[in-house]
């Protein structure tokens, strides 16, 4: 049987909790969910990456990225993708951003869109991944 093993990137700051960015066991990594956080500061308080959806949207795709690559994977290994946003609004735009971003993709991996209203203030989506690798 193979160990679960955490998954933090450089670019993440250790978790507030006792969570892990990523964990991985054999073939399959979880992402947790990440948000639009800019790149770990040493010794600054997270900051979101800006305050427009399209903004946090696009950091939150390379965060769950970095997570991806350094568990060994890539967006073709994504199974699921859960998107969660704040406010209903942000479904269309959303949508044209996650289209974008995956145009190169040969097969999309199953995503669920669900609104969600606990994120932390400033803070407008938060994307999580699971990912099988060969």
């Amino acid at each position: 049987m193979s160990e679960k093993s955490a998954i933090t990137p450089s670019t993440h700051t250790a978790p507030p909790a006792k969570f892990s960015h990523g964990v991985r066991k054999g073939n399959i990594l979880q992402v947790a969910g990440q948000v639009g956080f800019l790149p770990a500061a040493e010794g600054q308080a997270p900051t979101p990456a800006g305050p427009t959806l399209r903004e946090q949207t696009l950091q939150t795709l390379a965060n769950v990225k970095a997570i991806l690559e350094e568990g060994g994977a890539s967006w073709d290994d994504v199974m699921m993708i859960r998107v969660y946003l704040t406010d209903t609004a942000h479904f269309a735009e959303m949508n044209e951003i996650y289209n974008e971003y995956f145009k190169d993709l040969t097969v999309a991996p199953a995503a669920r869109t669900t609104v969600y209203v606990g994120l932390p203030a400033g803070l407008l989506i938060e994307i999580d991944a699971l990912a099988v690798l060969d």
